[in-house]
């Protein structure tokens, strides 16, 4: 392996662009960012007819939870076993003891 000396004019010369390379990119990316985040911050346009927030909060939070919903799915559906016993108690489902 040769070693060759190189110019001090040379090695200032390359750390300078490599600089000014590395000051463009972070400017670059600091306008994409910049144009981005005003492009974000557009106010949403309420179309006519469109649902309102404030409507859609109070609707939601006026529904009733009926006690006969189903709570088990898929029991239901057949996909799992159900949890129910027939006296319609559920069951409670432990881990097992570990064996030693």
């Amino acid at each position: 392996m040769k070693i060759i000396a190189q110019d001090p004019a040379q090695t200032s010369q390359r750390a300078k662009v490599g600089m000014i390379g590395l000051a463009a990119v972070l400017l670059l990316i600091g306008l994409a960012s910049a144009i981005f985040a005003t492009a974000n911050h557009d106010r949403q346009v309420a179309a006519i007819g469109s649902a309102r927030p404030d409507v859609v909060a109070n609707m939601v939070a006026a529904n009733i939870v009926d006690p006969n919903a189903p709570k088990e799915p898929l029991a239901e559906l057949g996909v799992a076993p159900s949890a129910a016993r027939p006296d319609g108690n559920t069951v409670e489902t432990r881990p097992a003891a570990a064996k030693h």
